[in-house]
């Protein structure tokens, strides 16, 4: 009998904590619809690993396999950037080159959230990955958190992966507060007649690789598979492969991350005020993020003739296709006869670089 009652007497309240907390996981996945290909296998990867002598994140354990073989090699950020390559198309940016600058601009809660952090107390190369939340990437975060801070990983990855699902909940707010109504009402004017040659197109990853990996040589990893999934996406000729990465390869990589991430929820690792600290810089680091492609596009209206609609700037942030969205709903919500979500995918595959560039900065700079 006590056999059949090892595990039911080995139950404490943390875990029955980290339970519930992985059951709203799964109820915002379910029933509000948050990214639910992330938040899903992340609640239930939690309760795994809670459960009191689970077998999955015992040393042979299929969760602890997975972590040592797809976080620690930093093998499944690799993989999902080659899938969201594949799945990006670069026309809208290649459109508006201007767009670049949001990318950047954007970008501004990695740095603010790294100075916060050194200022709580954690050293260099923990402020960095706690920063990195703000790349708005959960693959980049994983990345550096491995590279500077391992014993960080759970926290950081969980808190990059549950913004990026609640993008529709933390973006509009700032972005109201930022902007007026008549800001936000902007028509911006449409620049899709200019034809992007497949030349062009096909040598854009290739540059693009080229020029990041001599800057920031460490960045290779991430900058080369996403911009080899690109290529593979406007090469022409390999489609099959191209829709096996955009479909089967993103899928499962997904799944595999998700449930991964969730196991590392343990209560031990977990419970603790400086997790708690982590997950709320990086609630900060979203919301500067989001503050500074505002602020930037405020900035330039200033000095154009041509005034740039302010919530655009927002979707600079690398939660791609989710920010281009948002800023879409708001316009319409504004003026139904607004249209800007192609300027908006052209801001957001921006920042999608934008934060993979910041990512490399950070490693080649941190030493």
């Amino acid at each position: 009998m006590d056999q059949l009652l090892y595990g039911i007497k080995a139950l404490n309240p943390s875990q029955v904590i980290m339970f519930l907390t992985g059951g709203v996981l799964i109820y915002l996945a379910i029933k509000k619809e948050y990214e639910p290909m992330l938040l899903l296998p992340i609640g239930f990867g939690a309760i795994l690993a809670n459960i009191p002598y689970s077998s999955a994140i015992s040393h042979d354990g299929f969760l602890a396999l997975l972590f040592k073989a797809g976080i620690l090699t930093e093998l499944f950020p690799v993989l999902i950037f080659i899938a969201v390559g594949a799945m990006i198309d670069f026309t809208p940016l290649l459109q508006q080159p201007f767009m670049l600058f949001f990318g950047a601009a954007a970008q501004f809660g990695i740095f603010f959230t790294m100075a916060m952090a050194a200022l709580f107390g954690f050293d260099l190369k923990e402020a960095a990955s706690i920063g990195i939340i703000g790349a708005a990437d959960g693959p980049t975060s994983i990345y550096v958190a491995t590279k500077f801070a391992r014993h960080l990983l759970a926290p950081i990855s969980v808190a990059a992966y549950s913004y990026m699902s609640l993008v529709p909940i933390i973006q509009p707010p700032v972005i109201r507060l930022l902007t007026t109504p008549a800001e936000r009402r902007i028509h911006m004017r449409p620049e899709f007649n200019i034809k992007i040659s497949k030349t062009v197109q096909i040598l854009f990853p290739i540059v693009i690789t080229i020029i990041a990996g001599i800057i920031a040589p460490i960045s290779v990893a991430l900058v080369g598979s996403l911009m080899f999934g690109n290529l593979i996406r406007v090469s022409g000729v390999l489609d099959r492969l191209s829709k096996a990465a955009q479909n089967e390869l993103a899928n499962l990589v997904t799944l595999l991350l998700g449930i991964t991430i969730g196991s590392t929820m343990t209560a031990e690792q977990f419970l603790n005020p400086a997790t708690l600290l982590i997950i709320a810089m990086g609630l900060v680091a979203f919301i500067f993020d989001t503050a500074g492609g505002v602020i930037f596009a405020k900035i330039l209206n200033l000095f154009l003739k041509n005034k740039i609609n302010p919530m655009v700037g927002a979707a600079g942030i690398s939660a791609f296709p989710m920010s281009a969205r948002v800023i879409q709903k708001m316009a319409q919500q504004e003026d139904p006869s607004n249209f800007v979500l192609m300027q908006a995918v052209g801001a957001n595959v921006a920042g999608q670089l934008g934060s993979i560039i910041a990512g490399g900065l950070i490693l080649t700079l941190v030493k």
